[in-house]
């Protein structure tokens, strides 16, 4: 695998047991953001999401990936060069279904959608994980009983200012709030912050200030902006605005379900991604943070876009569309915040893109 050429790396995730490759690693070009496949692996079945750390080993990156299975695990993996290879042993998570993870304070801590539980692993020297230490279960149910019947956590990730760990509970209609011990790797419940039952918030992403934040619902086409006190480590729902135009609902044929927001680096602009209606949305936000509104929708390049990324530059977008299998990725128009099309990569199956 090569990239000597100066490209920067993609990691793609994608579900093994629908026809994906695995971990996908590809090359990215710096000038046009096309993507090229380098290399790939499947010895970590179902990774449907990933995240990078730092580790010992040479280059000092390592890549972590849920396995996404009936009874899920953890894996650390060595991206310094080739195809990423097992970096010493996968680790149950003591759970089932594992969508998301995250790390925080020298901790891998994964959102178990199975279990509507979190898990906590620590992180060892070389960057391997160890045993689940700490497994936090949550409780409650919301009104759409065939997918809230009980707890589903879905995204776990650390506030801005790494002392709190949230996790976002698409069966309790609530956001769980937590504050994680970097020297035992217990988590210590401090809140939970409820949205509008029958929401079904799936993600949240801060704004770059810090003192906002945007879930993401699932079961309706919306986006619940809050604001986040990091010193008291509270949540507070402010309000909820349409990611879709009118009459494009949950409820309409085909139906609309949202999976991922990104906020641009210079907090201007929200996008959010939604499966069915296949669209990436476009919200302006104004200088507070407070107030978003929606500008347009522009198609995700594919069908079910199941994650949405920015790239580090904060230039291009990239959707990984699930069932029509592929990656598309587009430049943001840095003036209106509308993503043009760029092109494509077949990944099937791709379930999460991030970038090294």
């Amino acid at each position: 695998m090569d990239s000597s050429n100066g490209a920067g790396r993609a990691f793609i995730g994608s579900f093994t047991s629908a026809g994906g490759h695995g971990i996908t690693v590809a090359a990215v070009d710096r000038e046009t953001g096309a993507l090229t496949v380098l290399g790939a692996t499947d010895v970590v079945p179902d990774p449907s999401y990933l995240a990078l750390g730092r580790g010992a080993g040479p280059g000092g990156t390592v890549l972590y990936a849920v396995s996404e299975s009936e009874k899920g695990a953890a894996a650390a993996l060595d991206v310094s060069h080739g195809v990423p290879r097992l970096l010493g042993e996968t680790r149950p998570v003591d759970a089932n279904g594992p969508t998301h993870l995250a790390v925080a304070a020298g901790h891998v801590v994964t959102a178990n959608y199975g279990s509507g539980s979190v898990t906590v692993l620590p992180v060892l020297a070389d960057g391997s994980l160890g045993e689940a230490g700490c497994v936090r279960a949550h409780e409650g149910s919301g009104p759409v009983t065939e997918r809230q019947e009980g707890p589903h956590a879905h995204q776990v990730l650390p506030d801005p200012t790494g002392n709190w760990v949230l996790s976002v509970d698409l069966g309790t209609d609530s956001v769980w709030i937590y504050a994680l011990d970097p020297d035992t790797g217990q988590l210590r419940p401090h809140g939970e912050t409820a949205l509008r039952p029958g929401a079904g918030p799936r993600h949240l992403a801060f704004h770059p200030g810090g003192g906002h934040a945007y879930v993401v619902n699932e079961l309706e086409p919306t986006v619940t902006v809050c604001r986040w006190d990091a010193a008291a480590g509270t949540l507070e729902a402010l309000g909820e605005t349409p990611v879709l135009p009118a009459g494009a609902s949950g409820g309409a044929a085909p139906a609309s379900y949202p999976s991922e927001a990104v906020v641009a680096h210079d907090g201007r602009f929200l996008w959010v991604a939604t499966r069915g209606h296949d669209t990436i949305s476009v919200l302006a936000l104004d200088a507070t943070g407070e107030q978003a509104s929606l500008v347009t929708t522009v198609g995700c390049g594919g069908h079910w876009p199941r994650d949405l990324a920015l790239d580090p530059t904060g230039r291009r977008l990239y959707a990984a569309n699930e069932r029509s299998g592929d990656v598309s990725w587009f430049t943001v128009d840095p003036e209106t915040g509308v993503p043009a099309p760029g092109g494509s990569l077949k990944v099937p199956s791709a379930s999460c893109v991030i970038f090294a």
